[in-house]
């Protein structure tokens, strides 16, 4: 967890505020110890660029959810305009 926190410049309590937050669940070792996902720690990264600008912990969580839902989203939307476009087969 330190070397996590490390990473993105903030600190393992950061962490785990994200986790009692619900931002996203860490697996856990053998040892019982946090692992983070290259995909949870850019979370964790965009949680604290909102949090440093003085957006609050759980505010920050739920924008990210939203921009992650409107990614997908578009994601999603763009996928089906391709499959419009070739047509019938």
């Amino acid at each position: 967890m330190g070397r996590a926190a490390e990473m993105i410049g903030t600190t393992p309590a950061f962490l785990r505020a994200l986790g009692e937050a619900k931002l996203f669940v860490p697996l856990r070792s053998e040892g019982g110890h946090r692992r983070y996902s290259r995909y949870q720690l850019r979370l964790a990264a965009r949680a604290r660029e909102l949090v440093d600008t003085g957006t609050p912990i759980d505010a920050a969580c739920r924008i990210i959810v939203l921009e992650d839902q409107l990614q997908e989203a578009h994601r999603l939307n763009e996928q089906l305009r391709q499959g419009t476009q070739a047509g019938p087969a």
